[in-house]
């Protein structure tokens, strides 16, 4: 996470670990998600300079086993949420015609392998109360995150979906990255615009043309 530390203005004061540190205290009362080794999962597993694409999610998986430090990602083993299983419908219709995923593995660390950033606005949650650490002070960092992406990297893709994600648009800089807005894929809004939005070919195609690698969705 190194990498990180040296790009993110508020991670160099070490505002990371004061936050952890609180959450860390909370933990003595309470059951909290993920677990202390996942907190910072996502930026463990891609470098700065190594992202290609962020998916932006709102904050972890509040039920027991289910948040594993990636956005819309649970570990092996556990139920596929319905937010992610409408993600492999439409991976499968628009980048497989149809057929059967290659890797359907609901742990999407393959893709974070690939350059893929699966950043939660919040890095953790109380079980069973989503959204509850909301205002925790977590958003300040994953927007700051967001944003000196934006301002120090060029060609990334950016996949809002849902309009908590929508609100991160002005962090981005549309010059410089290609950004893609739909609906988000829970059931009660994937069939208003997420399914059929073809972000996942859309953004090889994009990767490719500005001389990036295409994601193996």
């Amino acid at each position: 996470m190194q990498s990180w530390q040296t790009e993110i203005p508020l991670m160099m004061r070490g505002y990371h670990t004061e936050l952890v540190t609180k959450v860390d205290a909370m933990r003595e009362h309470s059951t909290l998600y993920p677990p202390p080794d996942r907190v910072f999962y996502a930026l463990q597993l891609v470098p700065f300079n190594k992202v290609q694409v962020v998916i932006v999610g709102q904050d972890p998986y509040h039920g027991e086993g289910q948040a594993n430090g990636l956005a819309f990602s649970v570990p092996e083993g556990i139920r596929t949420p319905p937010s992610l299983r409408n993600i492999f419908k439409e991976i499968q219709t628009d980048v497989y015609d149809g057929q059967p995923l290659p890797n359907a593995s609901t742990d999407l660390t393959r893709w974070a392998e690939q350059g893929v950033l699966l950043l939660n606005a919040s890095l953790t949650v109380e079980a069973g109360k989503a959204a509850s650490h909301r205002a925790l002070g977590w958003q300040a960092l994953t927007d700051q995150i967001i944003e000196q992406l934006s301002q120090k990297r060029s060609n990334l893709v950016f996949l809002l979906w849902g309009r908590h994600a929508q609100a991160k648009r002005d962090l981005i800089a549309p010059d410089r990255h290609q950004i893609l807005e739909a609906a988000h894929p829970s059931p009660l809004s994937a069939r208003h615009g997420f399914f059929g939005c073809r972000h996942f070919s859309k953004t090889n195609a994009y990767l490719e043309k500005h001389g990036g690698t295409p994601i193996r969705w």
